[in-house]
């Protein structure tokens, strides 16, 4: 258990970084630039992962890592983007928070991991914590939004059961397998980026900065211990710690930028936060009953119960026999 609870710890660090990306957006780097941004911070980290660790894919692992980095960064950014721009920012992250759903009903088929009861109540509890703490009256539904921010919750939902249904290939660290992701992510964001939105802005220091802290750790350490928290914990408990990121972003929008944080919303992050710690407890495991005691005595064998032979029987018995083959004897 405390292995566990460390690397449950260390994997909740990745939704608690990415809960400050819209500050750091906002504050830090130059606005209507969500493609450009999800560029710098997926290829940089990338290529800066692939430098350290000196290791490129072999064989199948081009196509797998190719795959898993549209899943988890080359489609997810841009849908998550677009998704941010149609709708306000609680709708946004009410749509994303059905991704434990997903994650469960695609680890059902794909892993073999049977959903629990416990598993989807503990899935709608946190979805229904986030939107008490983003959702405000009156907000209004896109359909193109709501469908983007839906693709996008798949999307790395997808990615992160395929993550734990592949694994990694022996002698290569999680380091490397993280760079391969978010190079091949990269590399998909880089032309949509540039066909949807042009040349790269010119950038201040300021923006330098906030990009600097997105690409190394918002996300090469954090999606770095996202994949080592997929490897080593289940699929259903590592998306059930995705509801950190709108509490984190809530907790920063109310001390950093003045926001409002009233009673409901309190609430709200309370129950999201309660689901998300239930949701790493291991479920209790039925009790089987003890087994009898071995005795210490010697069992004979299973099988018809042997007769008894009475005290000088044996004797008899072989000297019948040894008169009878003397009979058969004199008559050949």
């Amino acid at each position: 258990m405390p292995r566990k609870a460390a690397v449950v710890a260390l994997t909740a660090l990745a939704p608690i970084s990415w809960g400050s990306t819209y500050f750091v957006t906002t504050e830090f780097l130059p606005a209507d630039r969500p493609l450009f941004t999800g560029l710098m911070r997926a290829l940089p980290a990338g290529l800066l992962l692939l430098a350290l660790t000196r290791k490129l894919p072999t064989g199948a692992w081009w196509w797998k890592s190719a795959a898993l980095g549209a899943l988890n960064i080359g489609a997810f950014f841009p849908l998550l983007f677009l998704a941010a721009y149609r709708l306000p920012g609680g709708v946004a992250a009410v749509v994303g928070s059905v991704g434990p759903l997903f994650v469960v009903g695609l680890a059902a088929l794909l892993l073999g991991e049977r959903p629990t009861a416990r598993t989807l109540l503990t899935a709608v509890a946190a979805a229904f914590g986030v939107s008490l703490v983003v959702l405000k009256a009156g907000a209004a539904f896109d359909l193109i939004g709501v469908g983007a921010g839906l693709l996008s919750s798949l999307s790395m939902s997808a990615g992160v059961v395929l993550t734990k249904r592949w694994g990694r290939p022996e002698g290569v660290g999680s380091l490397a397998l993280t760079g391969w992701q978010l190079t091949a992510g990269g590399l998909v964001i880089l032309p949509v980026a540039f066909l949807a939105e042009g040349a790269p802005p010119a950038l201040t220091g300021t923006n330098l900065a906030g990009y600097a802290y997105l690409a190394l750790g918002n996300t090469a350490i954090s999606y770095f211990l996202w994949f080592r928290g997929i490897e080593r914990l289940s699929a259903s408990s590592v998306t059930l710690l995705g509801p950190l990121s709108p509490i984190t972003a809530a907790v920063i929008g109310w001390a950093a930028l003045g926001q409002a944080l009233g009673p409901v919303q309190v609430l709200g992050m309370l129950i999201a936060f309660g689901a998300t710690l239930f949701g790493q407890l291991a479920p209790a495991k039925p009790q089987t009953p003890a087994k009898p005691r071995a005795s210490a005595e010697p069992q004979a064998p299973a099988g018809p119960a042997a007769t008894p032979v009475p005290f000088g029987s044996a004797e008899k018995n072989r000297q019948e026999l040894s008169m009878e083959l003397e009979v058969s004897t004199v008559r050949r």
